[in-house]
């Protein structure tokens, strides 16, 4: 598979090496190839990594079959727009990102948030793409290696295209995730949800003083149905 990862920091660089790794062609975009390139942070990764190409976000997203969106959540916009439709309709995109609002400090606040989100936003802007939500709720180490996080959680998928999100279940196989610890929370809409686990992902974050945790969905061994388990009263 041919992808193109949008966005050069941390997350952008470890799942753009994690793709190569397994055998992908990788492309990796950004607004500024001239720039990024310059960067010491960049270039020390990319001696690690001689088979991830640099180019900018129109050239990125052409060549790629699949995209992958890592950049900030408040500018993902404005790189798709950068990337053109015409290079993007039809694609699978998978968005990584979360729609964080650092204006006023840490920590940051979710901006959309409730009543849209980030996945959402992606997907009315740019109709022609599949987009699925996916990854957001962990650090970019556990996205590419579940086994960092002893025992059993999850990783949830959001999004509109069956065919996409089977091709996206199919990658995170790839990275190791297991079939049982993938949950299908159904719609674009749902990445609201998922979204909103940020900031309870940011405090634990401080609690537990580092970033190998990600969230684990108990059920119970015998579920009670919807109509049975509600909180209303007839007494």
């Amino acid at each position: 598979m041919r992808y193109a990862v949008l966005g050069t920091g941390i997350v952008g660089r470890t799942l753009a090496a994690r793709l190569a790794s397994l055998g992908h062609e990788v492309v990796i975009g950004t607004r500024d190839p001239g720039a990024t390139a310059g960067r010491a942070e960049y270039a020390d990764w990319q001696a690690g990594q001689p088979g991830v190409r640099l180019a900018g976000f129109a050239e990125a997203a052409r060549d790629g079959d699949t995209l992958v969106n890592a950049t900030g959540g408040q500018v993902s916009i404005a790189a798709l727009t950068e990337a053109d439709a015409a290079h993007l309709d039809g694609k699978v995109l998978i968005d990584v990102a979360n729609p964080l609002d650092f204006s006023q400090g840490f920590p940051p606040r979710l901006e959309p948030v409730d009543t849209d989100s980030l996945g959402e936003l992606i997907q009315r802007t740019f109709p022609g793409l599949r987009v699925v939500k996916t990854l957001n709720t962990m650090n970019c180490l556990v996205m590419v290696d579940p086994g960092r996080v002893a025992g059993e959680h999850h990783v949830f998928l959001s999004g509109e295209d069956a065919d996409a999100k089977k091709a996206v279940r199919e990658l995170l196989h790839s990275f190791g995730w297991p079939e049982g610890s993938i949950l299908d929370l159904g719609g674009i809409e749902t990445a609201r949800g998922a979204e909103m686990l940020l900031p309870v992902w940011l405090r634990l974050m401080g609690s537990l003083g580092h970033t190998d945790f990600n969230f684990h969905i108990q059920g119970a061994s015998s579920p009670s149905s919807p109509s049975s388990s509600s909180s209303s009263s007839s007494d």
